[in-house]
């Protein structure tokens, strides 16, 4: 009965959230506590269960919270303000080259594996161009997602060392024979962000001059220019740059880079006391909401987890599937992967599910590592930006200021799409066989 509960919480909650029958929050925190309940749980357990969910995501939470006021902070300094001019003035304005642009950034930042680091890169350094243009930042969420899922498969990334641990599999002979199926993924993302471009261009046309109000254009702007600090550019671009190597390289833990962050950004730019209530002040609307989501999901995952509903969804998914499907399993799987992800986190599907189902195909004669290259063509690499399971999702649409539903309305097609070209592409090269 725990996995029919589980799967039942997943799919009402993706029906609540792509259709906005309830906030965020709810459908987060409160379904998987009924359904917690009618499983038999005890209140104690539960707390036992959020408890353990809450410690787990923290860290990304308060991350969250300070990233966010920092990144406010330099933006009211106008240290965005030569980077948006910049981009505007190479792209000649033009949304499709900023959509691509994005892309490439994207790509570039998750070179470390890392989702947090690579949305925090990304968001924080084309949303003002966004802003500015007056793009959707739909858009660049989308892109975001697109671009760290794809590059997720990097041998050093989650899946990919999970699949090989699991497997007991060399990740040279993992990884290596997927680089071209890689590739193949990273030029869909990269034609995904040029028709989202066309899209933007549609509805914003090309840009060629920016004015005060385009950066700001919902803040007064004589307010907006007095709180800007262009003395101070140089500054904020060096504690901003080791603010952000002091997070890829992890020499702190996950939130404090940002929580000594914050405070530096205030006393260098606000010496007086209360412009720096001010400029917190007026970060606090987003910074709470989105703080929320992060510890709602906490709850989730912690009741999914703690309750033992997702290890029976892992052990009901390897059981359903037939004998005399063994042959085709790594092809199944290939496909299915990236809509898994919305199902199953990592260590339960790479740890739990994974091993089961290449053990019943390796009786057919099928290679364990063919099982493992399946895996990582969607499961927590493409997928990962748009699971409810990951804190990286909520850290990007946190950033971005977009909705759940959303993203995953007009993410989850264009990931699927890419996720099943990079599988037909890896059964053409054979290697899947």
């Amino acid at each position: 009965m725990l996995a029919l509960y589980g799967f039942l919480v997943i799919v009402i909650l993706l029906y609540l959230v792509l259709t906005k029958k309830t906030s965020i929050h709810f459908s987060l925190v409160v379904v998987p506590i009924v359904f917690a309940v009618v499983a038999g749980f005890s209140f104690s357990e539960l707390g036992e269960f959020m408890g353990d969910g809450l410690s787990g995501i923290a860290q990304t939470g308060i991350m969250l919270t300070f990233a966010t006021l920092f990144f406010g902070i330099m933006f009211d300094t106008g240290m965005f303000d030569p980077l948006i001019k910049g981009v505007i003035r190479f792209s000649q304005g033009d949304p499709v080259k900023i959509a691509i642009g994005t892309a490439i950034i994207a790509m570039a930042s998750h070179l470390d594996g890392s989702g947090s680091s690579t949305f925090l890169i990304t968001v924080a350094a084309m949303l003002p161009v966004y802003r500015a243009l007056q793009m959707s930042p739909l858009t660049l969420a989308v892109i975001a997602a697109l671009s760290a899922g794809t590059m997720n498969m990097v041998p050093w990334g989650g899946p990919t060392i999970r699949a090989a641990t699991a497997l007991d599999i060399s990740i040279v002979d993992l990884y290596t024979p997927m680089i071209p199926v890689q590739i193949v993924g990273l030029i869909c993302v990269l034609a995904a962000s040029f028709w989202l471009g066309r899209q933007e261009r549609k509805k914003v046309g090309v840009v060629t001059e920016i004015s005060a109000t385009m950066l700001a254009p919902t803040k007064d702007t004589t307010t907006e220019e007095s709180i800007k600090r262009p003395k101070m550019i140089i500054p904020n671009i060096i504690l901003t740059i080791l603010v952000i190597v002091a997070l890829v390289m992890e020499l702190f833990p996950l939130a404090i880079p940002f929580v000594i962050g914050v405070p530096l950004a205030l006393i260098l730019n606000y010496r007086d006391v209360k412009m720096q209530q001010e400029r917190i002040e007026a970060h606090s609307k987003a910074t709470i909401y989105t703080a929320s989501i992060i510890f709602s999901a906490g709850i989730f995952t912690g009741i999914l987890s703690g309750s033992g509903m997702i290890e029976a969804m892992a052990s009901a998914l390897a059981s359903s599937v037939p004998s005399s499907g063994g042959q085709s399993l790594p092809y199944i799987l290939a496909f299915l992967g990236m809509p898994l992800s919305l199902v199953f986190d990592p260590d339960s599907f790479y740890f739990g599910v994974l091993p089961v189902l290449s053990a019943t195909a390796g009786e057919f004669g099928v290679d364990a590592v063919a099982m493992g290259r399946a895996a990582i063509i969607g499961q927590m690499t493409v997928g990962f930006p748009v699971s409810p399971l990951t804190g990286a999702t909520f850290l990007l649409i946190g950033l971005a200021g977009v909705e759940l539903g959303d993203l995953q309305k007009k993410a989850i097609p264009l990931a699927f799409g890419i996720s099943t070209v990079m599988a037909i592409v890896a059964i053409i090269l054979g290697l899947l066989s």
